[in-house]
């Protein structure tokens, strides 16, 4: 039984789904993980990690729409306002998906079904640096 960490550094462009399935498997590879469990965490709260459709590009422009729409970037609706038109929002569409997922590697591939990606959602609009951390437990 074996633990490691990776830190990986996403940069953003805006509110947007950023797909880092490769390099996650990439990990994995060089690491010769052959079975466990991977955690992947973000390390911030207006923005969230997603195991979502990696083929129709659509899937993901649906989602940015759905989710415009369930907190709309308009100030007058929020309390917490203090960096601009999208930080309230973007807490909220960080609450309402994940700050964590944990997925399995068997026989050194990780479980992921056939149209599955793994995704930044970032919520906010300005360009940002992102931090996902790896922590795998397994042999």
């Amino acid at each position: 039984m074996r633990q490691k960490f990776y830190n990986l550094k996403i940069n953003t462009n805006g509110q947007k789904l950023y797909e880092f399935t490769d390099e996650t498997e990439e990990w994995i590879n060089n690491n010769k993980f052959k079975n466990g469990i991977i955690n992947l965490s973000i390390q911030h709260t207006s923005a969230s990690l997603i195991v979502q459709e990696n083929a129709d590009p659509d899937v993901q422009k649906d989602l940015i729409n759905y989710f415009d729409k369930l907190a709309p970037m308009d100030n007058k609706l929020y309390i917490h306002t203090t960096e601009g038109k999208d930080d309230m929002p973007a807490h909220i569409k960080s609450t309402l998906t994940n700050n964590q997922i944990s997925l399995s590697i068997k026989d050194s591939e990780l479980l992921l079904g056939t149209w599955q990606g793994i995704y930044l959602f970032e919520h906010r609009l300005e360009p940002t640096t992102r931090t996902v951390v790896h922590h795998f437990i397994g042999d």
